[in-house]
């Protein structure tokens, strides 16, 4: 288990920032890995009417068992680079890291 942070997540009081680079319009949302010192993430959501960005939301509200409102989005909203403060959790890339396609 590895316990200290990656280079994409970092404090920020309570919260926890996450940089991530978003890939909209897959066919599922998963986690890629690592790219360019951000979590890449592809998103079962196209990229209009905010549409990516509430699927982002929910995906890791529900990855890291915390209610929707415990994660916003912070910077990026019409970005592909975007980050995203969670509350609520200790260490947020161990529950995400989960998900990562094999």
């Amino acid at each position: 288990m590895n316990s200290s942070p990656p280079v994409w997540a970092r404090r920020d009081g309570a919260d926890w920032m996450l940089d991530l680079h978003v890939q909209p319009g897959a066919k599922c949302t998963a986690v890629l890995g690592e790219h360019g010192g951000r979590l890449k993430l592809k998103i079962a959501a196209p990229a209009v009417d905010n549409k990516a960005n509430v699927h982002l939301l929910g995906w890791l509200a529900t990855q890291l068992g915390v209610p929707k409102a415990s994660v916003c989005l912070v910077r990026g909203e019409t970005s592909r680079q975007k980050t995203v403060a969670v509350r609520g959790v200790e260490m947020p890339w161990l529950d995400i890291e989960n998900s990562r396609i094999k």
